[in-house]
């Protein structure tokens, strides 16, 4: 391999590209921006798919460190009506292909698998320029330059590697989450505990919905769902915490108490989210000596596959470099030719699922993500 591999990005899915690469003796540098690995929460729970992330643990040789993060009977699902009723109580029974694991500890598995210093902190990119001849310049807060002959964004929704190969940029999908936490939920707040149970719980309606899920001990992550415009969130002071927390939970006010009080009893100020998208389909044509991955290359509303999603894209890249190693634009091809219809099927797919219009299911929500936890096998 004589080509020097650069990665703009420590999320997932850059970090198993960066240790599919170390596999086969690949020399790899990743840039990220934050300046440490505990700069920020790195999120909640993420249901980790036996069909995409769990292939791309299983092509990092991480399946057995992977299966020691996992929480046991966090794959229950319990579906509910606004009024509180239980309309799916799905437990967790072992069969499950979609653990869950706590997303900064996975992220912290995947930086312990790779050598010191693989990953430079604190390096913020602010813009890069192709060179020609399938090399580019990447340019850092400060001033600092790297010129890479394999440049790879895998630097998430605002990603500045896309200009190089994309005009595309992502527009607001007419939906945000407000995020909040309850701690101690089983002493502090039962009611809300037993609601959400011991995995995950959705309660949804048109353009209002709480998802919530049961962290590691009885900690409980809701994000509340609203479909607003920008503006509407705007007209919210989400800096008085009590005061946005009471204007959210108005917009669920015959909701049962056991679910708003996600919303009004939260441990932390809520946290505003909004959502947003790539075009769907979003591709671009063959640059030589630079690709994208995950939310840069494919950025949908979540779904439940966009983690998988990056780990696949890095494991599958990793993967076609080291296949054609005296031959990048080769390996490139083959992996954008698989990563582009793959992700624009899980987009369509999820994307119509969360909004209740799948071709038989815009009638009913409810019912259509009652079908998707009851059948026998993921959509693959």
């Amino acid at each position: 391999m004589t080509t020097d591999v650069t990665i703009i990005g420590a999320g997932l899915g850059g970090l198993t590209l960066a240790r599919v690469l170390h596999l086969h003796g690949i020399p790899v540098t990743v840039h990220e921006a934050e300046t440490s690995p505990a700069a920020r929460s790195q999120g909640g729970m993420l249901d980790i798919h036996d069909y995409n992330g769990q292939l791309a643990l299983k092509a990092a040789g991480l399946m057995d460190e992977f299966r020691a993060l996992i929480l046991d009977g966090r794959q229950a699902m319990r579906i509910l009506d606004p009024d509180g009723t239980v309309l799916l109580d799905k437990p967790d029974d072992g069969t499950g292909g979609r653990p869950e694991v706590q997303r900064g500890e996975l992220r912290q598995m995947l930086l312990a698998s790779l050598p010191a210093g693989t990953v430079r902190w604190g390096q913020k990119v602010t813009g890069a320029r192709t060179l020609g001849g399938g090399r580019h310049e990447v340019t850092f807060a400060g001033g600092r330059t790297v010129v890479t002959g394999l440049l790879v964004g895998a630097d998430g929704a605002w990603s500045r590697v896309r200009p190089l190969l994309s005009s595309a940029t992502p527009e607001y999908s007419g939906k945000s989450v407000v995020e909040t936490y309850l701690f101690e939920a089983d002493t502090r707040h039962p009611a809300t505990a037993e609601a959400v149970g011991g995995g995950s719980m959705m309660a949804l309606t048109p353009g209002r919905e709480i998802f919530a899920h049961r962290e590691r001990g009885d900690t409980l992550h809701a994000y509340v769902g609203l479909a607003e415009p920008q503006e509407w969130f705007t007209a919210i002071d989400f800096t008085d915490g009590p005061a946005a927390a009471a204007r959210i939970a108005k917009e669920f006010a015959d909701w049962a108490p056991e679910l708003t009080a996600l919303i009004t009893d939260g441990d932390i100020a809520p946290v505003l989210r909004p959502l947003f998208a790539l075009p769907h389909g979003h591709r671009w044509d063959r640059v030589p000596g630079v690709t994208l991955l995950g939310d840069a290359a494919h950025l949908s509303i979540p779904n439940g596959e966009g983690a998988n999603l990056a780990m696949l894209d890095g494991a599958e890249l990793g993967e076609a470099i080291a296949a054609y190693p005296d031959d990048i634009e080769t390996a490139l091809d083959e992996y954008e030719q698989a990563m582009f219809p793959r992700s624009a099927k899980a987009a369509l797919f999820e994307g119509a699922e969360a909004q209740g219009t799948d071709t038989d299911s815009a009638k009913d929500p409810i019912q259509a993500m009652i079908a998707e936890f009851t059948r026998d096998e993921p959509s693959k």
